[in-house]
């Protein structure tokens, strides 16, 4: 649950509640957006909850794709998550923290990439001593992050009510956005679905892996809209849209000037404890790929007394901190990542929704310890929703979507070139 918790609640919390409220046209609307993204995000995780207690694997989703389309597939979405997904939003949520800590504690223009690349490297080091070390970083992190979220959504409550909650003075045409709403909100949401990638090392019966996905969605959710409630009672709707940074300005009224910092630290630990998850996480499905393809084998392998998979933790620290670099180089690097990881994060989330079917027909002898309620309705609705955000992160991002699509594609041709080295395969 810390791992799940964790990973989502992270830095956007922080950032798309403005945009939300800018776009939502009421009130009312913004705190629906936030009840809609959680119930949403629970029906995905019904989906997981099957695939992952029938199919406990530390490959997570390279395990189920595998299962259901074969090699091709399974490797193509490693690759990417080596490459774009896990990498990519390691290299984001490092940028989070460089830019705050830059803010803090100022080293000049070069500042957040260093603070950003010594992240990487510090999460890397902390993942690669040992499971529990990643394990005991992580608890303790969350725990900071869900009590700095109370007390946000305690600042807001206790602050005096705004005058109104009266209509967004920004597009008045913005109220027919539901639609783009929902693509911000259900941002916020997620990486639930980093539980999967545990599911062979939790303790228990396989069942408790439906358990954890259940109780961390209603969890984040039910933070995430007392937090929104929070920043509507203290700034009302027109000051949400109007704010850069709606948490510090929500702090800050009911604090005075220590919110910002307090506000500040708040969100470098939240960026900092999903990092921890992505990182953690992230590594596993590296080493899935390694243990399956004799081209990566130095991926998977599993150090025996850190109960890590080592290599591909170096490997992919690697990876993200090319990233970082580049991003470093950009002048909008921050955005271009979040371009550069979603079109093929959500083909990926779609064909693992897809999974579910094919396995359930293909593989019926399987004990499932759990079954997604109201099947096939739970994963139509599942998959109908990744379909959405896969057109458009597509169609409404810049040329950083292109950038990932591409790094996708040279793994189609490296996954050729492996199979005539290999012998083939399916």
């Amino acid at each position: 649950m810390a791992l799940v918790v964790g990973t989502v609640v992270g830095a956007g919390i922080f950032r798309t509640p403005s945009v939300v409220a800018a776009h939502a046209g009421s009130e009312s609307t913004a705190l629906l957006a936030w009840v809609v993204g959680a119930a949403i995000s629970l029906v995905g995780a019904l989906c997981y909850a099957e695939l992952t207690t029938t199919y406990p694997s530390a490959g997570g989703d390279y395990h189920f794709l595998r299962r259901a389309f074969g090699a091709r597939v399974s490797f193509l979405f490693a690759w990417a998550r080596l490459s774009i997904i896990q990498t990519g939003s390691i290299a984001v949520l490092a940028f989070i923290i460089g830019d705050y800590a830059a803010a803090t504690v100022p080293i000049g223009p070069v500042g957040p990439t260093l603070y950003a690349a010594t992240t990487v490297i510090g999460v890397t080091a902390v993942n690669a001593l040992g499971a529990r070390q990643g394990k005991l970083a992580q608890n303790i992190l969350t725990a900071a992050e869900v009590v700095g979220l109370c007390v946000v959504i305690a600042a807001g409550f206790l602050a005096p009510a705004a005058a109104s909650g009266g209509a967004v003075t920004t597009d008045p045409s913005a109220a027919a956005g539901f639609g783009l709403v929902m693509v911000f909100v259900l941002l916020t949401y997620g990486g639930w679905n980093e539980a999967a990638y545990i599911s062979a090392e939790v303790r228990g019966s396989r069942r408790s892996m439906a358990g954890v996905l259940v109780l961390s969605i209603v969890v984040i959710g039910a933070l995430y809209v007392l937090v929104n409630a929070a920043y509507l009672r203290g700034l009302g709707l027109a000051g949400m849209a109007q704010s850069k940074a709606v948490a510090a300005d929500l702090v800050e009224r009911a604090l005075g000037s220590t919110g910002g910092r307090l506000v500040s630290v708040l969100i470098v630990v939240a960026a900092l404890t999903s990092v921890n998850a992505a990182v953690f996480t992230g590594a596993r499905a590296a080493y899935a790929l390694g243990r399956d393809h004799r081209s990566f084998a130095l991926l998977g392998r599993w150090h025996g007394r850190a109960h890590t998979p080592v290599h591909a933790l170096v490997v992919q620290g690697a990876v993200a901190l090319i990233l970082v670099v580049a991003a470093g180089l950009t002048r909008r690097g921050f955005e271009t990542l979040v371009e550069y990881t979603a079109p093929v994060f959500w083909l990926f989330f779609l064909l693992s929704g897809v999974s579910l079917f094919v396995l359930r027909r293909r593989d019926p002898a399987s004990a499932r310890p759990f079954r997604v309620p109201l099947y096939p309705l739970t994963p139509l609705v599942f998959c109908g929703t990744c379909g959405y955000l896969l057109y458009a992160s597509l169609v409404y991002t810049g040329t950083g979507a292109l950038w990932g699509v591409a790094v996708l594609v040279v793994g189609g041709v490296v996954l050729g070139a492996m199979r005539r080295l290999e012998g083939g395969g399916t």
